[in-house]
């Protein structure tokens, strides 16, 4: 045991020996970290507080007796990011190949219940072969433990999950209900069953990376939410998303110094097209309406046709959903609409403000979509945004239509402002098809059908494809220039800042899984 001291305390001297973050950023751009140095390039500098560093496995089957290591796998513990407290854990592949035993799972459930009880972010560094087979029972149970711990803490403090090695079997649930998963390009992966008992079971052939590889869960599954270059690159980003966020639920996010000057942004006033059939891309608009170089994406690479992520406005931290026209026209569809319900439910847990930017001909048609409950995954975006209590804020910039203008955060299921620009269609479909119903028996009777389909598509749409007729109703606040929409926004979002909604006693709702 006395050896396996040395040994440890080397290593940790090894980690912090001169040079600190650069010298392991230089050092490791290509490579994988340690697990405590990863520790040290995340947080502050000399602000890690180990926790457990003496703990050892309780296990004398199988020889295991004889091979005790300090800290048993993995490093614990609590430090600051960029001034503000967070718990943290790194599993350490180097011994028992980061293998959850007992003691090593009561090693992140007891930090995860400080994280808990003082209001503090809780970040883990994903790096296991899985439970430590040496020790059955008790190993699973630590996983329960750690998964029910996950469940406590949601909606109570942030959950950040980085998969920079191996994570299989049990090991891949907990970060499933953290609210964001990071992982690493070539070095990580995530499966319930590995690729030998697919092929066992299935037959079929296929490597970790293709079944569980960084790039499979950000285009495929979507269980990751962002993919990173390496592991300086996943710490990175890791800091870069608490930026956004407070340190729990009864906090605000931090909002940086800001004064309101001449917010015109002539630049989207060029940017929807004059044709309503030609597309367009959302970050153009995006762009132009937040503070500069502040639009943090989330999900990049899954169900492209929405955008969400956070920025600033004002110096403000917001949430943005927007439908991408470049992608599908921006109509929802199963992926999507459960993109946008997961994002809209994280940032409501945690005050905060909701962005919603809308141009969408409605949802996806087809037996694919109907036979894997776009119904069913439609209304969880429809559930999360009218249970959604925190500022929220729309803008139409082109098509509105049919029930998806209902979902995408109206004025009907509890949007604070609603505005939209002059090139805002807000119908139950599109012009021609709307008249190809309405106007079937004129138009067959016609002497020039298709001249007389012209005349009704352009009657139709100049009663119903313009926003006015919306805002007559009030269901629309304010038709602005586009130019102007940074400025109402700024100033929509500062009035809203003490919003307060009282709901019904309850012990939770019933959303539509």
């Amino acid at each position: 045991m006395s050896q396996n001291l040395d040994k440890l305390k080397e290593k940790i001297a090894e980690a912090h020996k001169g040079g600190g973050k650069k010298r392991i950023a230089k050092q490791h751009e290509k490579k994988k970290l340690t697990a405590r140095e990863r520790v040290e390039y995340l947080l502050d500098e000399n602000s890690f507080e180990e926790i457990g560093i003496l703990v050892t496995h309780r296990t004398t089957d199988f020889g295991m007796e004889n091979q005790k290591f300090y800290g048993d796998g993995v490093v614990t513990g609590y430090g600051t990011i960029h001034g503000k407290l967070v718990y943290i854990f790194a599993q350490d592949f180097t011994v028992f190949g980061g293998s959850l035993s007992e003691t090593h799972a009561e090693k992140i459930c007891k930090i995860m219940d400080m994280a808990v009880k003082v209001g503090a972010p809780i970040i883990g560094l994903n790096d296991s072969g899985g439970a430590r087979i040496q020790e059955g029972v008790k190993s699973l149970g630590g996983y329960a433990d750690i998964f029910h711990r996950n469940v406590k803490a949601s909606g109570v403090i942030p959950q950040i999950s980085a998969i920079m090695g191996p994570c299989a079997g049990g090991a891949v649930y907990s970060p499933a209900m953290t609210d964001f998963t990071l992982m690493v390009e070539d070095t990580s992966y995530m499966f319930v069953t590995g690729p030998n008992v697919v092929k066992t079971v299935t037959n079929e052939e296929v490597t970790s990376e293709e079944l569980g590889g960084a790039s499979t869960h950000s285009t495929k599954s979507g269980v990751t939410h962002l993919t990173c270059a390496n592991d300086i690159v996943c710490l990175e980003d890791v800091k870069k998303l608490l930026s956004y966020m407070p340190q729990n639920n009864k906090a605000a996010p931090e909002k940086l110094p800001f004064e309101l000057g001449d917010e015109h942004r002539e630049v989207l006033e060029k940017i929807v097209p004059d044709s309503s059939n030609k597309p367009y891309d959302m970050h153009e608009v995006i762009q132009g309406i937040i503070d500069a170089d502040t639009f943090f994406e989330i999900h990049k690479n899954y169900a492209d046709n929405i955008l969400v992520g956070f920025a600033r406005l004002g110096g403000r931290s917001v949430g943005i959903i927007a439908n991408q026209p470049m992608s599908l026209a921006g109509v929802l569809d199963v992926n999507s609409s459960k993109k946008a319900a997961r994002f809209t439910r994280f940032c409501d847990c945690f005050n905060i403000p909701l962005l919603v930017l809308v141009d969408v001909p409605g949802f996806l048609p087809g037996t694919d979509q109907e036979w894997n409950g776009i119904i069913l995954n439609g209304a969880k975006l429809l559930y999360a945004l009218s249970e959604a209590t925190v500022p929220k804020v729309t803008v139409i910039t082109r098509k509105a239509y049919g029930g998806a203008y209902d979902v995408m955060n109206s004025k009907h299921i509890g949007a604070d402002f609603n505005f939209a620009w002059p090139t805002a269609e807000i119908a139950v479909m599109g012009a021609k098809g709307a008249s190809e119903i309405i106007f079937r028996k004129e138009i067959s009777e016609a002497e020039d059908p298709e001249k007389k389909l012209a005349e009704k598509e352009a009657e139709y749409a100049e009663k119903f494809a313009t926003p006015f007729e919306a805002a007559q109703r009030g269901f629309i606040d304010e038709v602005i220039m586009p130019k102007d929409t940074r400025r109402k926004l700024i100033k929509a979002f500062s009035a809203l800042e003490n919003k307060s909604v009282l709901r019904p006693v309850r012990k939770h709702g019933n959303i539509p899984l």
